[in-house]
């Protein structure tokens, strides 16, 4: 009985540990959580300028001939799978890559049909496990990446769509909606056609063309969307963690309330096994 009782209080002690452990990464993941989130509403309205200068110049451009508003036969689809570097996040990296796989299962018929570009050790181990060929790839991105930290990547991306490498592309993401809520999702980027023409946008005056300023924007633009979905994904990484490592702590809670109600029944089994050997001792000699 006196064994059990040092292993039950072991484990008491291993339990409060790891809780420590949990509830300091939560609270760490909330600070992240909130830093990720201001950088994402900040690169917002830099977003929504380009899409209304874009507006404007599609709409007053004549001969507008760019590759990135072409639709093509689509014979080969590339993705941007946006992923994490590390993990216990919950299940924010694993539905988002099930959800990719049902697309690449039910959408193409060979690996020949799509090509692969990764942001996270995640999801660049998750396609090498399954020798799946990658295109390209980022890994550890900081906390709050700036713009440089995936300049090169999206340069790639807009210059494959381009060289038509691929004919059409989609970013592959979790979309932040609250720190319990990530929506894995699957979007059209490339090509660009949810350009709206708006006639309320303000006058603009081009040099040298309207065209001229178009053929700079339209790249802009698209490795604009793809930052914003690497930081949308970065806030959901952190609402993740922080709702995991929530979890965990309160499991842990729960666990080390059960061992203590074990811990002081064994103990209490023990001390009436000896004080009922101490009475049957004293019974016995008398």
């Amino acid at each position: 009985m006196a064994k059990s009782i040092r292993e039950i209080k072991r484990q008491i002690v291993s339990v409060k540990s790891t809780r420590q452990i949990t509830k300091a990464m939560e609270m760490v993941a909330a600070s992240r959580l909130k830093k990720a989130q201001q950088s994402a509403e900040a690169s917002r309205p830099y977003a929504e300028k380009i899409r209304e200068v874009l507006s404007h110049v599609t709409a007053v451009a004549r001969d507008v001939d760019h590759p990135m508003l072409e639709t093509r036969p689509v014979k080969r689809t590339g993705y941007l799978i946006i992923t994490s570097d590390r993990g216990l996040a919950g299940g924010f990296n694993s539905n988002l890559l099930r959800t990719l796989m049902q697309v690449l299962k039910e959408k193409h018929k060979s690996p020949d049909e799509y090509a692969l570009m990764v942001v996270g050790r995640k999801g660049r181990d998750f396609f090498r496990r399954r020798n799946i060929p990658i295109l390209d790839e980022v890994t550890g991105l900081p906390n709050t990446p700036d713009f440089s930290d995936i300049r090169q990547l999206a340069g790639k991306a807009v210059d494959f769509y381009a060289n038509q490498t691929f004919d059409e592309f989609y970013l592959v993401y979790n979309v932040f909606k609250n720190a319990l809520t990530q929506i894995p999702t699957v979007k059209r980027l490339l090509p660009l056609e949810h350009i709206s023409q708006s006639a309320e946008s303000a006058d603009y005056e081009y040099e040298p063309s309207p065209e001229a300023v178009l053929q700079v924007l339209l790249p802009k633009y698209a490795e604009t969307l793809i930052y914003s979905a690497v930081l949308e994904s970065k806030a959901s990484e952190f609402g993740a963690q922080m709702t995991a490592m929530g979890s965990a702590t309160k499991n842990a809670t729960k666990l080390i309330s059960s061992y203590t109600l074990q811990y002081n029944r064994a103990r209490q089994a023990a001390i009436t096994q000896e004080i009922s050997e101490i009475v049957g001792g004293a019974n016995a000699q008398s």
